[in-house]
């Protein structure tokens, strides 16, 4: 009889993949599952066809892409094929930085010839690459979109400005811990039209005082989205740049020396178009808040550690940022933020979704205000308040309808509060309980128990039941909620309470879950947030 035609299609096939494989050898064959007819199922045992080779180079680099660095590299070490195709998909690449990185730049991107996205990191205590290797990275890789650079402190004006010509379409430059000066970031600024973030830390070769040399904006005025700036003694040189940046929409300055006041004012006047806002232990008071307040469409601003400011900025910033959605405020316990402006805030920026109040002593009045007029007040986060305790906390259960993660730390809050929020906040599944001591590891059970699908963390700040993770630094005035857990894990460990002042129905109820553990968990941070080459 002859040849069905299913029959004669694979054998077509494999006179196919046997042209194939007379030209390209591979070093690894498929394994089949069990079969007895090789029409049900291809893949033929070891000595047979492998149809991987069938698979175009586009989608086994799709494949690829969906790897973590490591099984990439696995991947790469199986044949030829792969190991052209696994570094022509590769966008993204992180490389120790070191000074002997030069005589492997070559090879590394022939390999990698398709590198949009690239950090050079060097340990501190070792010598970085110098202009020469930036040059040569430079011409290898004319796309380059994004470049990240970490102490790499070998670099010079004269390398940054070769590196810019050689890559007018970067998008994006982070530097850390370099000594390149004015001159370099000039050359970048010059060059670079695509340029739309721009972050810089601790960059050394500025000159400081009346001698230093103004950066920007050259030709990225017009495409700069986000500036962040963290820990320069001579931030006020990018003003130029701040100011002319005509679509800035990011802003975010910290720890940067000098009155900010004055910049602010120049800034708002010229581009109003900023949504995000970051202040963080820099010199501005109320009169910057009243120059931010220009800024209509402001969404997001954060107030960290800037004593200088008080109610009268916050109330002229809430009379007119309508749109705000999240407002983080560190006060550093010097009163000068309160009820006044918290009210303010409660009145005119009713999207209100997320508030973070630290170092604050908010009352009654102003979180009955906040709760009863931000009807979209998702996430709310009371730490370091002396004002805050179970009378706060009950209003807040009567009130925050719309309210899903709360997080208290270091408040004068009780077993009684957790009894509140028992039978408020409808729609709350996250409850975090820093260093809190009123509160017990049995009222925590008790709230657990009494709302199963609401997840509730306690850690009551002792030292052997904290996380290195979570232990307070100069990050603290951040807060974190993660996504609800579905379960909780508990200790063995039960602590005694220290509440007073308890209802006896809750007493009671509590009785019933003596000897339970103490659930451990940490107050995470609320951020957005860094060897050996790897990427993806």
């Amino acid at each position: 009889m002859g040849q069905s035609t299913s029959t004669a299609a694979i054998s077509s096939r494999r006179e196919s993949i046997q042209s194939h494989r007379s030209k390209v050898k591979s070093t690894t064959l498929i394994s089949p599952m069990h079969t007895d007819d090789v029409e049900d199922n291809e893949w033929i045992v070891d000595g047979g066809t492998d149809y991987i080779f069938e698979l175009p180079d586009e989608c086994l680099a799709c494949i690829f892409q969906s790897l973590g660095s490591g099984d990439r590299k696995r991947c790469s070490l199986v044949c030829r094929r792969w190991l052209q195709v696994e570094g022509q998909s590769r966008h993204r690449l992180s490389l120790n930085a070191q000074s002997d990185l030069l005589s492997k730049i070559p090879s590394l991107f022939s390999r990698f010839d398709s590198v949009t996205k690239l950090a050079l990191k060097c340990d501190r205590r070792s010598a970085s690459i110098g202009d020469e290797a930036l040059i040569l990275i430079s011409l290898k890789c004319r796309n380059l979109m994004r470049l990240k650079l970490r102490a790499c402190r070998e670099l010079t004006d004269a390398g940054m400005e070769e590196f810019a010509k050689n890559c007018k379409g970067l998008k994006k430059l982070s530097c850390g811990s370099c000594t390149f000066g004015a001159k370099g970031m000039n050359a970048v600024l010059d060059n670079c039209s695509a340029l739309e973030e721009l972050s810089v830390k601790r960059l050394r070769g500025i000159t400081d005082g009346a001698a230093a040399e103004p950066i920007g904006p050259g030709v990225a005025a017009s495409s700069l989205k986000t500036i962040c700036l963290k820990e320069l003694y001579n931030g006020h040189c990018f003003g130029p740049v701040i100011i002319g940046a005509k679509n800035l929409r990011t802003l975010k300055l910290f720890r940067c020396s000098g009155d900010w006041d004055k910049l602010l004012r120049v800034m708002t006047d010229r581009a109003s178009s900023l949504v995000e806002i970051h202040l963080e232990r820099i010199q501005v008071s109320d009169h910057g808040l009243v120059a931010i307040s220009s800024c209509l469409d402001l969404e997001i601003l954060h107030l960290v550690k800037t004593p200088e400011c008080t109610n009268v900025g916050l109330v002229s910033l809430a009379e007119r940022c309508r749109l705000l959605r999240k407002l983080h405020i560190d006060g550093w316990k010097a009163n000068r933020i309160g009820d006044e402006g918290l009210i303010a805030v409660s009145k005119g920026c009713l999207n209100l979704q997320e508030l973070v109040l630290i170092g604050v002593n908010p009352t009654k009045p102003s979180l009955e205000s906040l709760a009863s007029n931000c009807k979209n007040l998702e996430r709310l986060a009371l730490c370091g308040s002396d004002t805050v305790g179970d009378v706060e906390i009950s209003c807040i259960a009567a009130k925050c309808v719309a309210l899903k993660k709360l997080c208290i730390k270091s408040c004068p809050v009780s077993d009684q509060g957790l009894e509140a929020l028992a039978g408020g906040c409808p729609n709350l599944v996250k409850v975090k309980l820093k260093k809190c001591r009123g509160v017990t590891a049995e009222g925590a059970d008790w709230l657990r128990a009494s709302r199963e699908s609401l997840a509730v963390n306690l850690d009551t700040g002792e030292p052997e039941h904290q996380d290195a993770s979570a232990s307070d630094g100069a990050q603290e005035n951040a807060v974190e909620f993660p996504p609800p857990v579905p379960s909780q894990i508990t200790s063995a460990a039960s602590i005694a309470s220290s509440s007073s002042g308890r209802s006896g129905s809750l007493k009671a109820r509590l009785g019933l879950l003596t000897g339970r553990g103490l659930v451990a968990c940490t107050l995470r941070r609320w951020s957005s947030g860094s060897g050996s080459a790897r990427g993806s």
